[in-house]
């Protein structure tokens, strides 16, 4: 996943040097050690974990830079090189169970937590969720369409814009569950400025974003209801090498994410990619209203 800023950008928005510096490999002497992917969110839910640790107590919390792919985490989390990081539970089940078919929010976490390889823990997930939206401009919602289900057949008459790799994932799934087969399909970006701009032109019809994407409320998008769950669930969760945090650690980060709403995560997201605010900041903030 996806989005918004580099590192090398997230650095210069922070004003105050490296504050993700850190270092050292930890696991091994009682250091925890926060890993993150390249994105804001990431970043600043990395932030928000260690705030929240130092709180509980523990004295020697990294973030550490960014970490690579999930493969590259999940190898980590095994050496105890990482201690744990933000993740996704749609993502990372099927990290696991390429097989899966669950797809709401119970089903998805309930199944992670049966499939998850020894030596890995997931703590609770929160309510927030970053997945995949379908979202339309206010002048066809207006027209009755408000769902996937009402969206399906009209479909033949609208242009889709999406990531490159949504017809191989996503065409065959919504012309089952919805009957709906786009006029065209248009490659944009993942989630990003170019989709934004096409929708917003009306070069699209049908945009798919995300959904702590601040563009939507920005330029009056609609986000669909998707009333068959064709998109799993994508709540966040705390992934974590089983038997590197305390008690006292772990019940600090199932509060965090209890307070962590999908809109709390958007605005986050907005303070940072936005306000241009500090993460450190952010992340201080949110704690202090957690």
């Amino acid at each position: 996943m996806k989005r918004f800023l580099t590192v090398a950008v997230l650095l210069l928005a922070a004003g105050c040097g490296n504050p993700l510096a850190g270092g050292g490999e930890g696991g091994t002497s009682g250091d925890i050690i926060i890993g993150a992917s390249d994105v804001g969110e990431s970043l600043l839910l990395a932030q928000i974990y260690a705030g929240a640790l130092r709180q509980a107590g523990a004295s020697d919390v990294t973030v550490r830079p960014p970490v690579g792919s999930r493969e590259v985490v999940v190898k980590a989390l095994q050496d105890k090189s990482l201690s744990v990081v933000p993740d996704y539970s749609g993502n990372l089940l099927r990290y696991f169970d390429k097989d899966t078919t669950a797809t709401t929010s119970q089903d998805v976490y309930a199944q992670l937590r049966q499939k998850l390889p020894a030596g890995f823990e997931v703590l609770d997930q929160a309510p927030a969720e970053d997945k995949d939206l379908l979202v339309v401009g206010p002048q066809l919602a207006s027209s009755g369409v408000k769902t996937f289900s009402d969206l399906g057949p009209r479909c033949r008459d609208l242009v889709f814009g999406g990531p490159g790799q949504w017809s191989s994932r996503w065409k065959d799934k919504i012309k089952a569950l919805y009957g709906c087969e786009f006029k065209e399909i248009r490659t944009t970006d993942t989630g990003g400025p170019v989709t934004v701009a096409a929708l917003k032109s009306g070069e699209v019809q049908v945009a798919d974003l995300f959904s702590t994407s601040s563009t939507i409320a920005a330029n009056g998008f609609v986000p669909l209801v998707d009333d068959k769950n064709m998109f799993p669930a994508q709540n966040i969760v705390p992934l974590v090498a089983r038997g590197t945090l305390s008690p006292a650690e772990v019940a600090a980060l199932n509060r965090v994410s209890a307070a962590l709403t999908t809109a709390e995560l958007t605005r986050l997201n907005v303070e940072f990619t936005e306000e241009k605010r500090n993460p450190l900041d952010i992340a201080e903030d949110f704690l202090a209203r957690a």
